[in-house]
């Protein structure tokens, strides 16, 4: 059976990191106390579930070959985690935000698909990995829930102005690394939003303390496991691949002339000390994208038209096509596609993933110049002629997409890092463990 490496799935809650306080607890008995890690507002986490947590991390982190730090330090990581998760689980109850059973189906498919197994041999891939099915299920639904929740409270607020995609860019073509991507490692050492200067002078403290083991030969993933309350402190502090203009500007400086495998001076944000290390570095290629020129003729069904006449009408055309008569002006007069017919059928350079698969593999299975016999798609039926392929540099294209996408990540990072931090402050938490 093949090995399913679950970490990313069931640890995929994001950004959770520092956050507590403010509503009384539930009225909970002295023999109760003894099964439970804390109290959020109203609600409880379990040792129990705690324990369950801890396992599954333990033994991925193990599989991944992640020197393990103490057991009390990955309880405390690992129980913040649950904290933020059930803060926000709780909020979006309040907003009645919910994913029922045929949508959570949906995603558990996908989720096969993309390890490339049937849903049976899925369950049973979750099974020798010492997971139930049920909790798997049960943790994907919260994941979407959360998602759905950061989405309402946080990504509606974010606004990408097209000055700003354009001053982005700018700065790029002046300064070439930023279309690097940079593969990095992370750790943080969180503050609140009002730190005094004791919590600031104490978290400097700490932070250079670090640096100075880092420097000496520490492990940067282990360290980032014990001491890190960033968003991947339990996968070893590791962000994957960002490019330059993803990131905080205050990052981007400090990795200015780095090389691989260095690590970054202190970092000072709203949110406290950072730390990065550098893996990799890659730069960015100009991009090709096979294109295809292509033009149709659709007669749509209807009550007064039917899929054999719809189909013999195409037919007598292509017969006239064949035998000399203008594509353009058939078009032009029979077509029912009004936004190519007034173009004579021509559906101008497009990749041809933009288009539903009947229309897709028509375009696969055609000779440029040939005539297709009529096909049926969607929208009705068609005939289809490919005129030309070509090889695209779409580069800047995809630049403009991509300084979109950097400037709303870089936002909503912010953005989120802020609304967990006060989602924390806000509510009640009562930790039980020694």
């Amino acid at each position: 059976m093949k090995k399913v490496h679950l970490l990313p799935l069931l640890l995929l809650l994001g950004l959770l990191h520092a956050a507590a306080a403010a509503a009384a607890p539930r009225n909970v008995t002295v023999e109760e106390i003894d099964g439970i890690a804390a109290v959020v507002d109203d609600d409880v986490i379990t040792r129990a579930e705690l324990q369950g947590r801890l396992q599954t991390i333990t033994r991925q982190l193990r599989a991944k070959g992640t020197p393990l730090p103490p057991l009390a330090v990955l309880q405390r990581q690992m129980l913040e985690r649950m904290i933020i998760e059930q803060l926000q689980l709780a909020q979006a109850k309040q907003l009645g935000i919910t994913v029922d059973d045929e949508e959570l189906n949906k995603v558990i498919d996908r989720i096969a698909e993309q390890n490339k197994l049937t849903l049976l041999q899925f369950r049973e891939a979750l099974q020798e990995e010492g997971i139930s099915f049920a909790t798997f299920r049960e943790e994907i639904r919260k994941e979407v829930i959360i998602t759905r929740l950061r989405s309402n409270q946080v990504a509606k607020r974010i606004d990408v102005s097209p000055q700003e995609i354009d001053h982005l860019l700018e700065t790029e073509r002046r300064d070439q690394s930023q279309n690097e991507e940079l593969h990095l490692q992370h750790i943080l050492i969180s503050l609140p939003a009002d730190a005094s200067p004791e919590q600031i002078a104490a978290g400097r403290d700490k932070v250079t303390q670090l640096l100075a083991e880092l420097r000496a030969g520490a492990d940067f993933a282990t360290v980032a496991i014990s001491h890190s309350a960033g968003p991947k402190a339990l996968e070893g502090g590791d962000i994957g691949w960002r490019r330059q203009a993803q990131l905080p500007l205050s990052f981007a400086a400090a990795l200015k002339g780095l090389n691989a495998g260095e690590i970054s001076k202190p970092v000072r944000s709203t949110s406290g000390f950072h730390l990065l290390k550098l893996l990799e570095r890659r730069g960015e290629q100009r991009h090709l994208v096979r294109q295809v020129n292509a033009r149709h003729i659709l007669i749509s069904t209807s009550a007064l038209i039917s899929d054999q006449e719809a189909r013999q009408r195409l037919e007598r055309l292509r017969e006239r096509i064949l035998g000399g008569e203008s594509f353009a002006e058939l078009a032009r007069v029979h077509s029912n596609d009004t936004g190519s017919a007034t173009k004579g059928g021509e559906l101008g350079w497009a990749d041809p993933a933009i288009y539903v698969e009947a229309f897709r593999d028509a375009i696969a299975q055609s000779q440029p110049g040939e005539i297709t016999a009529p096909f049926k798609s969607q929208f009705g039926w068609h005939i289809l002629q490919v005129e030309a392929w070509r090889d695209h540099d779409n580069t800047d294209e995809l630049a403009r997409n991509r300084a979109f996408e950097a400037l709303q990540e870089r936002k909503t990072a912010d953005e989120t890092e802020n609304w967990l931090r006060n989602l924390r402050d806000e509510a009640y938490i009562d930790i039980h463990l020694e």
